[in-house]
């Protein structure tokens, strides 16, 4: 049955016409689009179902985002033939974020003023990194902006998605573990007190676990402000100090080994390593170059380190493989993997295979580790809020046993 479906598209002159169209589905549209010679921007079905040439864009970082949609837009008009400088301008007018909107304007105001677009891009690194910038570069010395424009776009893909992965999954865990002990304070701080004046009053023995309870409940009301006062303190020394090239190196360290996550953390960067590597090499950026604009997008200091050993390994004609086995830093695998590529001359496929493997075990690993966060945390509130309806059940028992 045919749907209705709203689309935006270029023409052959450049300009964008939007119209509607029915067909059996989105992809149906599209491919009757370029029949007719247009190239379709987004397709949708009533409320928004969009065609797979404008992905939806996830992950906390805002600015990501914008960078993932300039992307696909850059790469889709290009790959249908239109100047580069048009192909701006259309994604500078689809851009929804004002903010971002002036950026890629700046972008073609560079552009038309004789800078190449790498500079142009470059002049905004808080948006464009040292790897996409030289991407860019690359893709307009070799004429094939285009093509690049495809592998950035999936690079910024695949790096959107696991980032969102990783947060989507570690939300629930926080909130069940910041609701509990919420909950915990709150039955502490107001619900104890009142029970426990009610024996105060009458002046009845109490159970020793509702002693207990209670001394909990006034340490928690007499020093509850001031202990969260600082761990508050505590918590931003911390940031302060990690802020520091020597507290950022510890705390990397750190949290590589810590159980379950630190394997989890250190397969993500390995993925963001792979994925990055793979882009460069792709497109004939020197391997030392490469590794040099990789150490900049780990987000671990400590395996970021690591890769000047192996630029220097690399230096002395060792290859990639060797020089990474011997940081340590990186799982065993990465460096067969790489062994291999080297040995059938196809490293940037080996660096593609290599990115696919760990975001996947990645995956894995984070979900291993809420699957074992969510039932302890579950487990630690429900014996402390069983514990406190004892206590309170056996005080209650105790006061019926009197009155009889």
């Amino acid at each position: 049955m045919a749907t209705a479906f709203t689309y935006r598209a270029v023409a052959p002159d450049g300009k964008v016409r939007t119209g509607a169209l029915e067909g059996e589905s989105d992809r149906a549209v599209a491919r009757e689009l370029q029949r007719q010679g247009l190239t379709p921007i987004a397709v949708r079905a009533g409320k928004g179902q969009r065609w797979a040439l404008k992905l939806p864009a996830f992950g906390r970082s805002r600015r990501a985002r914008d960078v993932l949609f300039f992307t696909q837009e850059l790469a889709t008009l290009l790959g249908a033939g239109v100047p580069l400088d048009r192909a701006i301008t259309i994604t500078s007018e689809l851009t929804e974020r004002p903010q971002f909107r002036a950026i890629v304007a700046d972008v073609l105001r560079l552009l038309k003023g004789g800078r190449s677009l790498a500079e142009s891009l470059a002049a905004h690194p808080a948006y464009f990194s040292e790897l996409y910038v030289n991407m860019i570069r690359a893709g307009e010395a070799s004429g094939s902006l285009g093509v690049v424009a495809d592998r950035l776009a999936e690079f910024e893909r695949s790096r959107d998605e696991l980032r969102s992965y990783i947060v989507g999954s570690m939300i629930y865990p926080i909130l069940l573990a910041t609701v509990g002990t919420i909950s915990i304070l709150i039955l502490m701080n107001f619900v104890i007190p009142r029970f426990a004046a009610v024996f105060t009053e009458s002046r009845i023995p109490m159970p020793l676990p509702t002693k207990v309870l209670i001394q909990v409940s006034e340490v928690v009301k007499r020093f509850g402000l001031p202990a969260l006062a600082a761990v508050l303190a505590a918590v931003v020394a911390l940031r302060l100090y990690i802020r520091t090239p020597g507290g950022r190196l510890a705390w990397d360290r750190f949290r590589l080994r810590l159980p379950v996550l630190g394997g989890a953390l250190r397969k993500a960067d390995t993925a963001r390593f792979a994925r990055s590597m793979s882009t460069l090499v792709a497109n004939s950026v020197p391997l030392v170059h490469s590794l040099s604009i990789a150490r900049a997008i780990l987000a671990n200091r400590v395996m970021a380190g690591s890769l000047e050993a192996v630029a220097q390994g690399v230096k002395r004609g060792e290859g990639i493989a060797a020089p990474l086995r011997r940081t340590g830093q990186f799982p065993p695998l990465a460096a067969h993997l790489l062994s291999v590529g080297e040995e059938t001359g196809r490293l940037d496929h080996m660096f593609a295979r290599m990115a696919d493997i760990y975001e996947k075990d990645t995956r894995e690993a984070i979900k291993r580790f809420t699957t074992l966060f969510e039932p302890l945390v579950i487990l630690f509130m429900g014996v402390v809020v069983g514990a406190m309806i004892l206590s309170i059940m056996l005080a209650i028992t105790s006061i019926n046993e009197i009155a009889m």
